[in-house]
């Protein structure tokens, strides 16, 4: 969680640069969609979809004390994802200018020079999907064995060469220094990961393993996977495609809203899930389902307690704190205004995707991918179905139609979430209801408190400065919410305060 908020710091920090040397303009959007592409790819063959698949295999190997088997699965995935991903980039920059046209901006037919730009940039940025799709699997290998602080660093190494390109780049290349230091970022991304990949003295094994049995399980499990991530890839391909005809600076609205939810969704989350993939893969291999559902449990009620406020939170504070950390420069208050227009349909999903995370994870443990990936493509079908009715909807009652995309993608993953509860708690007899439900009642408690509060203070520090609307009410709000969770007495507060007394103990001595 620590490394993980340090590197949302750094995505903050280079999104407050791009924010003020680009601002929410035509080309922001060009960049921001030409970066769909290389995401994409490496999210399909690399990303969320390998190590949901790769992580169980390799890590049910290690715990059977098989260890070169387990190498040489990592090898032969290695290698496969490398050839994978070269031959798609090419194919990507070869056919970059129809994908562009027909495909992925449709919108910007009307404007030939951003229609280019997205072009070129799109070209620039390809191999960053090859560097990213090496560094997924050194990340899976290193969580595999329990290290999880230099992994979730790694984001923070591809903001620094973001920041880097806007620093001293931009200046003389202008938004190609952007692109170019995306590629310094992948490459960091990886080079972080290295020494404690050889830390770990494995060995390497110059092959394909094609006849491998473990190497067929990771592709049959990863097979279900990667249609699921195409399913929400598409998602967002036809959330561009539709922005693309919207007002200039509508992609940049709803990709940066974006990005502002997953920052506190990182934090509570993806640390969270990171973390216990390999107990809960180590659990069911060792047939503990006990265990494996109290962990699980007990990782849920973690996440409801701060998923719940931080979701209200941003919702009541959306437009001082955007002003707050973005709003200099060439970011003005028109692009303060579009940024949290979608940051509010955003934050109302915010529960949504924290549950999917850990639910998501806990499937991939027990070896199932099918049944995550089935529920996500059905609601990321009801996503792009809603995205298009719902942005109508907006612009027919004279709403910014770029905050329906954002409500569609809320409601749809609050969809997959039940979903997913409800077939866990099948699978696994129950999920101790009555001790999740008891914290999620403590935490609507404490926030409905909190929101009232917060309500007061928006009235009372109305037209003020943003540093103390936003500022102010984010530790207003926090200290509150801490306060009445101290009164209910819920068991995990104590819990990481009895950790911080023993672990600030030895300094005392």
């Amino acid at each position: 969680m620590v490394a993980l908020l340090l590197s949302n710091l750094a995505n903050l920090a280079s999104l407050i640069l791009n924010a003020t040397t680009f601002g929410a303009r035509a080309e922001m959007d060009a960049f921001l969609a030409a970066n769909r592409v290389s995401e994409t790819l490496f999210v399909l063959m690399a990303g969320g979809a390998l190590g949901s698949a790769f992580i169980p295999t390799f890590t049910a190997l290690l715990t059977k004390g098989e260890r070169k088997p387990a190498w040489k699965l990592a090898s032969s995935i290695a290698n496969l994802v490398l050839i994978i991903l070269i031959v798609a980039a090419i194919l990507a920059a070869i056919f970059a200018q129809p994908l562009v046209h027909y495909v992925l901006a449709r919108g910007f037919a009307s404007n030939p020079a951003q229609e280019t730009l997205t072009v070129n940039l799109l070209r620039i940025m390809l191999p960053s999907a090859v560097i990213f799709g090496l560094s997924g699997l050194v990340m899976g290998i290193l969580n595999s064995h329990q290290v999880f602080f230099i992994p979730a660093l790694t984001p923070a190494m591809y903001r620094l060469g973001m920041i880097f390109g806007v620093l001293f780049l931009t200046p003389s290349m202008g938004i190609f220094g952007l692109a170019w230091g995306v590629v310094i970022g992948a490459s960091l991304h990886l080079i972080l990961q290295i020494p404690s990949l050889l830390r770990l003295k494995g060995n390497y094994f110059a092959t394909l393993g094609l006849k491998m049995p473990a190497v067929r399980q990771v592709g049959l499990l990863m097979a279900p996977r990667v249609f699921g991530v195409a399913v929400v890839q598409l998602n967002f391909w036809v959330n561009t495609l539709l922005a693309s005809y919207m007002m200039e600076g509508s992609i940049t609205g709803i990709n940066w809203g974006f990005t502002l939810m997953l920052f506190p969704q990182a934090i509570i989350a993806q640390s969270v899930a990171t973390a216990a993939l390999p107990t809960l893969s180590a659990q069911y291999a060792l047939g503990k389902v006990d265990e494996l559902r109290s962990s699980l449990a007990a990782s849920l009620r973690g996440i409801l307690f701060l998923a719940i406020p931080a979701s209200l939170g941003m919702i009541l504070l959306r437009q001082p704190v955007v002003a707050l950390m973005l709003q200099y420069g060439n970011f003005t208050a028109a692009s303060t205004q579009l940024i949290s227009w979608a940051l509010l349909w955003y934050s109302a999903g915010l529960v949504g995707h924290c549950i999917v995370e850990i639910m998501a994870r806990a499937f991939y443990a027990m070896n199932d991918t099918k049944t995550p990936v089935l529920v996500g493509s059905l609601a990321m079908g009801l996503n792009v179905l809603l995205s298009v009715l719902l942005s109508r909807w907006f612009t027919s009652l004279g709403w910014m139609p770029h905050g329906g995309l954002a409500l569609a993608n809320s409601f749809a993953t609050g969809l997959e979430a039940v979903g997913l509860l409800v077939l866990m708690r099948r699978r696994l007899g129950g999920l101790e209801g009555q001790r999740v439900l008891k914290g999620t009642s403590q935490a609507v408690l404490a926030t409905i408190a909190m929101a009232i509060l917060l309500w007061g203070w928006l009235a009372l520090t109305d037209a003020r400065q943003a540093w103390l609307v936003g500022g102010g009410g984010v530790i207003l709000g926090g200290v509150i919410y801490a306060i009445i969770i101290l009164a209910l007495k819920v068991p995990e507060i104590h819990s990481v305060l009895d950790l911080l007394k023993r672990r600030l103990k030895p300094v005392y001595k």
